[in-house]
């Protein structure tokens, strides 16, 4: 457990400057155990430096050296996810019988907010002091085909180890104005033996959940939440991610590994329960993730290319990063049987996600 009374120092420097002109800066945030870097471009965690069994800290996060590594068509490499995580397929949804169309940047589907979304935005950011920043956006109504206009916070804290990830997004509009819809993640690409080691396949995953959110094409949910017993989507008891990625059950097979979202069980807004537990066993690293979001999405890198000189010129491969991406189920306002992501005029949606390291 985090350390209440401890101080995370707070450092800015600057980061790089965008094509227009507009300069990015990088804040890093240590605690003295581990440390992580964010940047106010796309609110990205560019660096997360935590210890191993040894006490040697590694950067555990996938990235890049400078801002334009992380422009263009790269995978969301540690990015704020929004307005909707995941994708919507057709790129169009129906909310109090209007039809809202979105760009279709995944075929002819919309996928985590578009090609122009907070991902790629300059956040302001303000110090809360001895433990973390806060990041501020406002979305107006009709960016990215979204209505509504949406005051969005994110707070970044670390304590005793532990990133915590606090977002809140406000519908801003009068009583009578639009409803919209919001579904907010952060996009970490983790390699806990160091962000250069290579493939996460020995990584042993655990993920305490009984149903999978069943995958048709192009990985749009079907509506079923499917039992994963007798499936090598069964996580509940630990397992390399490289003893089930090439099975040939339908559902690998579709995603090329697992690119699923589980169904988290008795989460409530502010009452986090535990999403998954991964251990990196040559590093002794330990990750446990917890949220009061009803999905954990695990993303095990199936698409990753080389085409990017990342951190040190590293260009990342095929399953060399995992991602654990804590939100509301893929596609959700085409099945109605979901959790609910309509955010009405006047609501707030919160949510609260924390990265727990620690080393065995």
């Amino acid at each position: 457990m985090p350390d209440d009374a401890a101080t995370t120092d707070l450092s800015r420097t600057p980061f790089g400057v965008l094509p227009d002109g507009t300069p990015v800066d990088r804040i890093r945030l240590d605690d003295g155990r581990a440390a992580v870097s964010v940047l106010t471009y796309g609110g990205i965690v560019q660096e997360l430096w935590v210890p191993d069994a040894a006490g040697r800290r590694q950067d555990v996060v996938l990235g890049f050296d400078d801002v334009l590594g992380y422009l263009g068509d790269q995978p969301f490499h540690g990015a704020i996810v929004g307005r909707f995580a995941n994708r919507i397929a057709g790129a169009q949804f129906e909310l109090d019988g209007r039809t809202y169309q979105l760009e279709a940047n995944h075929g002819p589907h919309h996928l985590h907010g578009g090609s122009a979304a907070f991902n790629t935005r300059v956040w302001d950011v303000t110090e809360l002091p001895g433990r973390g920043v806060r990041l501020h956006l406002v979305s107006p109504d009709g960016d990215a085909g979204y209505p509504a206009r949406l005051d969005v916070t994110v707070d970044y804290t670390l304590a005793g180890g532990v990133l915590t990830i606090g977002f809140a997004a406000t519908n801003t509009e009068p009583a009578c104005g639009p409803a919209t819809i919001v579904n907010l993640t952060n996009h970490a690409y983790f390699q806990l033996a160091g962000h250069a080691a290579g493939s996460v396949g020995e990584h042993v995953v655990e993920l305490p959940a009984g149903r999978v959110a069943r995958a048709g094409a192009a990985l749009i949910p079907t509506g079923e939440l499917a039992a994963v017993d007798g499936t090598p989507l069964d996580l509940r008891t630990p397992r390399t991610l490289a003893a089930g990625w090439d099975d040939p059950h339908d559902q690998i097979t579709l995603a090329g590994g697992y690119d699923h979202t589980w169904v988290l069980d008795d989460v409530a807004p502010g009452s986090p329960v535990l999403a998954a537990r991964v251990v990196e066993p040559s590093s002794g690293r330990v990750l446990e993730v917890r949220t009061d979001q009803p999905g954990a999405h695990l993303y095990s890198g199936n698409m990753m290319e080389p085409r990017f000189a990342g951190k040190g010129g590293r260009r990342y491969g095929r399953r060399e990063g995992f991602c654990l991406e804590t939100q509301h189920f893929p596609d959700s306002p085409h099945h109605p049987e979901f959790p609910s992501t309509v955010l009405r005029p006047q609501e707030t949606f919160t949510s609260t996600t924390s990265f727990a390291f620690s080393a065995r």
